[in-house]
């Protein structure tokens, strides 16, 4: 990652954070002149994920609602590289493995670059690229209509698949993960193919980081034992944890 694109990380970080940012608190803490900090922030409201306002910027992502892929995809990259490395070390040979959208399952996607005798379903453009010329890998795509900006397939063409076929492991990823009232996602589409391979795999296991524990989203994906494995990062919260232990859900920090 180059400097820049870890300043722009920290600034929607940030923004994630607070909501509004200055470009004086940003200078500072980037080592970097104002001026810097201002071509940062036409940059990235250039790209839609943020409004630049007198002094700073504010955050254009609502609570209510998903984040872009985009801003995803630069938020926490260290932590979802971590869960992905854990979470592909625990797919062995010769598993029929389903990759879920996101950008923490893409990060599984890319853990799994290299690796031999394995046939992935990938539910997302990005994962299908991702695995696309590995040779030791079969990959079907889940084909459907593709969610425009999340290029998630979506619709009853992708959720046949699972008609048809059944899968040792599902990677999933959700919005939200909280102990009493399950998984979660943001959008009902998304939501339906998550259900038609959680009942198409043996195995679920759920990346997600530790900010997303405790917190509910717009649709439920289904209950917390639906989940055999959760793949998290060092910021999860211990008593988020040791109720999801308790539930029996086996925990692995990375």
């Amino acid at each position: 990652m180059s400097v820049q694109q870890q300043r722009h990380q920290g600034i929607l970080e940030a923004l994630q954070g607070q909501g509004r940012v200055s470009v004086a608190a940003l200078a500072a803490r980037a080592g970097v002149s104002e001026m810097t900090v201002r071509r940062d922030l036409e940059l990235l409201e250039g790209e839609g994920l943020l409004l630049r306002v007198h002094g700073g910027a504010v955050s254009t992502i609502s609570g209510s609602y998903e984040p872009p892929f985009a801003v995803r995809a630069r938020l926490g990259s260290e932590a979802k590289t971590r869960i992905g490395t854990a979470a592909a070390a625990l797919i062995g040979a010769n598993e029929t493995v389903v990759i879920d959208a996101g950008t923490t399952a893409l990060a599984v996607a890319r853990a799994l670059r290299g690796r031999r005798q394995l046939t992935v379903c990938a539910l997302s453009v990005p994962a299908l690229a991702e695995l696309g010329d590995e040779p030791g890998i079969r990959l079907i795509a889940a084909g459907g209509d593709v969610r425009a900006g999340e290029q998630s397939f979506v619709g009853p063409l992708a959720e046949r698949v699972f008609d048809d076929f059944r899968f040792d492991t599902f990677v999933l990823s959700v919005g939200g993960f909280d102990p009493e009232h399950g998984l979660t996602d943001f959008n009902p589409d998304d939501v339906r193919l998550k259900q038609a391979a959680i009942r198409g795999s043996r195995r679920r296991i759920v990346v997600a980081e530790g900010a997303k524990l405790g917190r509910i989203t717009f649709a439920r994906i289904g209950a917390t034992p639906l989940a055999d494995v959760l793949v998290t990062d060092g910021e999860a919260a211990e008593d988020q944890l040791s109720a999801l232990r308790a539930a029996g859900v086996n925990v692995v920090v990375a």
